[in-house]
């Protein structure tokens, strides 16, 4: 069925707190902010094993992606259902990803979930680097007329995110079992899963696929309907976090005869260190001692710089990959962020693309509520990939560039040391990346998604 053909809840006007129209069959709010409580307790069924109810738009995971976008709907009046199969703390504690694009700090604070970003967040107008035994910063802000981006985790985006949540009294489940989604080509998808020993069962106008690489959302889709593109690296990155105080205030990002390296920090106190290892390296084979040898061996520099050493408080060796599913949505299932791409973090792109799709999504439905549009929606996938694609290219060049693969020769080396030599004396070169490393254009504009920004 269509998007306009008879889709809604059975012909029949929700209970809203402002006047409704139909478009095709359809109901939509013309006054938005509807009570976030009134569709689940109207439509409560007498079973007391399973919970029935109905809201707007179901949001599988609640990582970046599921959080941002349940709160841009709640700033726009529409309803959501969040559910996530891990716990609150997991979500919250699981260090991640750390470089905020300057469009996904933009966001943020626009979306009024900035304190804490501007607070405790490190602003970086430039990062270096290094090949050779020498560090070349790239001035970042100079290049991109004063953009720059900020250091700030992802599981404080995502505390952040959870508070903002928690003030919308809107429904958000933790260590839900047993999720699934199904009717996705209908005008009533379901989302069910089970909570304590209540089984709930969701219907929805839309479902947003935001479990990430391993969810339940897109291994939902029927076989055959996704194109899946994916290269797998001979590599992955050990990653610690260390109480030491940077040594330096922006990241460090090194190419060494013994591989690729990354200096960066958390805080003023913590800092956050990779190095290149296989992908299968076992962690037990790296004490902490051979750890910040292999650091100093490939970060200090011929100016006495490297990395302060203290005590390490985390540490995991992660694979990497390069992963996009597409097209990223199927019949009313909307995919977002990890579970429609995956990019490899040299780039810094993974929760800024996940950022990006939620904004374009949120864009969609806010039109279809409002004026019954369908327009956006079907725009959804090709807006998104268009963005996708060109930070994959971008994490790709960032990777092969920083990067010993076990099979390249003494060439393909010296290539790597023209390529940062280029890129490092020319201004040119320097302010592409400085473009794609800030973050490209948004897709959508701000106020398309009902946010208001000061100018």
């Amino acid at each position: 069925m269509r998007l306009g053909e008879g889709a809604g809840c059975d012909g029949a006007v929700r209970r809203c707190d402002g006047p409704v129209r139909r478009c095709d069959g359809l109901a939509f709010h013309r006054t938005l902010a509807p009570d976030p409580r009134s569709f689940a307790l109207d439509l409560r069924t007498a079973d007391r094993s399973v919970i029935r109810v109905k809201t707007q738009v179901g949001i599988v995971g609640a990582g970046p992606a599921g959080l941002l976008l349940g709160h841009l709907l709640h700033l726009n009046g529409i309803d959501s259902v969040i559910v996530d199969n891990r716990s609150r703390a997991y979500v919250t504690d699981r260090v991640r990803a750390g470089v905020l694009e300057q469009g996904t700090v933009d966001l943020l604070n626009a979306m009024g979930v900035g304190a804490r970003l501007q607070r405790l967040g490190l602003r970086h107008e430039g990062l270096y680097v290094s090949f050779r035994g020498r560090r070349h910063r790239i001035n970042l802000a100079d290049l991109t007329d004063g953009k720059a981006i900020t250091v700030y985790g992802q599981n404080e985006v995502v505390h952040d995110l959870i508070d903002a949540r928690s003030a919308t009294t809107r429904p958000l489940h933790f260590e839900a079992k047993d999720v699934s989604v199904g009717a996705l080509e209908s005008s009533s998808p379901a989302l069910r899963f089970r909570h304590g020993d209540t089984e709930h069962e969701v219907h929805c106008d839309f479902i947003a696929g935001c479990d990430g690489f391993h969810g339940i959302c897109r291994p939902s889709i029927p076989a055959g309907v996704l194109n899946v593109y994916e290269r797998v690296y001979p590599f992955g990155w050990l990653g610690i976090l260390a109480e030491a105080p940077p040594s330096c205030d922006e990241l460090v990002y090194t190419l060494h005869e013994r591989g690729f390296a990354l200096f960066s920090m958390r805080s003023p106190t913590i800092t956050r260190l990779y190095l290149q290892v296989p992908p299968d390296e076992p962690i037990e084979r790296w004490p902490d001692e051979a750890i910040w040898r292999e650091m100093l061996t490939r970060m200090t520099t011929s100016d006495g710089w490297s990395p302060t050493m203290g005590r390490i408080i985390q540490k995991g060796v992660t694979p990497m990959r390069s992963f996009v599913a597409a097209p990223m949505r199927h019949g009313r299932l909307f995919l977002a962020g990890d579970a429609a791409h995956i990019v490899p973090p040299t780039g810094a792109k993974g929760l800024n693309l996940a950022a990006s799709d939620v904004l374009v999504l949120a864009r969609a439905l806010k039109a279809y509520y409002e004026r019954g549009s369908t327009e956006w929606l079907d725009e959804y996938s090709d807006l998104c990939l268009r963005r996708v694609w060109k930070a994959q290219r971008f994490s790709w060049w960032m990777t092969s560039t920083l990067h010993r693969s076990p099979d390249e020769n003494a060439f393909d080396h010296q290539r790597q040391i023209a390529d940062l030599d280029y890129l490092t004396s020319s201004r040119a070169a320097m302010a592409s990346l400085a473009e794609q490393y800030v973050g490209l254009p948004a897709e959508v504009s701000f106020e398309s998604a009902g946010l208001s920004v000061r100018r």
